[in-house]
């Protein structure tokens, strides 16, 4: 589903900046509505010219890019304010500075508070928007929302060629060296890992057939969020879309997901790529159409849940 309704926060910062124009262009890629809000730091007041501000990025935008643009009335200082707003998009352009504060340290970010109040895909511009996105790197780990993932990236993009990871967990494999099994029984499950994502992988893309040319996959071993940061490097993707469980801020806070490392090893101003970040369920704007809806809910529910792969106990008993 094409996005139709999209909102970028900024806060008028250098990273507010690149938001500002990465939706821009996505509005005209899409014919979407775009409307601009602003989110300052919760213990500071607004800047007095900020509602103009805003204002005048707005007819800039719809000027040079030929789209429909509007500025919010409310200065919002807390992710509650912006919550009208986001229920309303179906996509979300994220361009706020990171808050230091005791109370992000225990409830995360205000993007964490976003992604598990408002279930809307949350896309982090990381880098000056100067084209559309060349390159899309999925990272699926076959769960019932990968689907969903999928159809959700060729529609943000569509034309880009999307290149779908996953990277094989080694977990299994060390606690096998610990128990002393033999380097051929290990490499054995290493084949039998492989091969089961193979099949997922497969199964995955059959249902992609009109766009099988612009669709690739590739395979890394050992921790997900490292390995989706080598294998964006190594196919120069602008950017990188991920999954995300739900989750409370204590889960977040004690186990930290996939997406919010990829999230925080990608940081700083030498990012190579935005980061999309897509949670598990998440709702379309109030607006879709109930045809759209259940389309939606359709590609959601995907296959019944497969075993998490080969299993090791099982070596033997195959020899």
């Amino acid at each position: 589903m094409s996005p139709r309704f999209i909102l970028a926060v900024t806060d008028f910062s250098k990273q507010g900046a690149h938001a500002l124009d990465r939706a821009a262009l996505l509005g005209a890629e899409h014919g979407a509505m775009l409307t601009l809000a602003y989110l300052g730091h919760p213990t500071e007041a607004p800047p007095a010219d900020a509602a103009n501000r805003l204002e005048q990025h707005a007819r800039q935008l719809a000027q040079m890019h030929g789209i429909k643009v509007r500025a919010t009335g409310r200065l919002a200082r807390n992710v509650k304010e912006l919550l009208p707003d986001v229920s309303a998009a179906d996509l979300v352009v994220w361009g706020a500075a990171r808050v230091r504060s005791l109370r992000t340290f225990f409830l995360g970010q205000p993007v964490d508070e976003l992604l598990r109040s408002a279930q809307r895909p949350v896309l982090l511009a990381r880098r000056r928007a100067e084209h559309p996105y060349r390159k899309l790197l999925v990272a699926v780990d076959f769960s019932q929302a990968s689907p969903s993932l999928v159809e959700l990236s060729c529609a943000i993009s569509r034309a880009a060629p999307i290149e779908l990871f996953h990277a094989i967990d080694t977990i299994n494999e060390r606690k096998l060296r610990q128990a002393e099994v033999s380097e051929r029984d290990i490499k054995i499950y290493r084949e039998q890992c492989l091969g089961y994502a193979r099949d997922r992988m497969v199964q995955l893309t059959d249902s992609y057939d009109a766009r099988r040319n612009r669709v690739q996959t590739a395979f890394g071993r050992g921790d997900p969020s490292l390995q989706a940061l080598v294998q964006q490097q190594r196919s120069g993707a602008d950017l990188i879309v991920v999954g995300k469980h739900p989750a409370s801020a204590f889960s977040d806070l004690m186990f930290e997901s996939v997406a919010a490392r990829i999230v925080s090893f990608s940081a700083g101003d030498d990012a190579r790529s935005d980061v999309l970040i897509v949670p598990h369920g998440w709702q379309p704007a109030l607006g879709t159409s109930a045809a759209g809806q259940a389309g939606v809910r359709r590609i959601r529910a995907g296959a019944p849940k497969a075993p998490a792969g080969p299993n090791p106990a099982a070596l033997h008993a195959g020899a």
